[in-house]
């Protein structure tokens, strides 16, 4: 049970965040730009973009 508690208190501010602000946050904010993989198709995470293969587009520039 701790750690649920744990992990609770360390992702609600985050999810709370994209609740009030939708993809905004993601724009305005840069710990849920630092966790996007895909967006729109096109893939914004460089590690999963090399181990995939397909083209990366870094997540400041969606």
């Amino acid at each position: 049970m701790t750690s649920s508690l744990a992990l609770n208190n360390a992702t609600l501010p985050f999810g709370l965040m994209l609740a009030r602000s939708g993809f905004g946050a993601v724009l305005e904010n840069p710990n849920p730009r630092n966790g996007l993989n895909v967006h729109r198709g096109r893939v914004t995470n460089k590690a999963v973009a090399d181990s995939l293969g397909p083209s990366f587009r870094a997540s400041n520039e969606v």
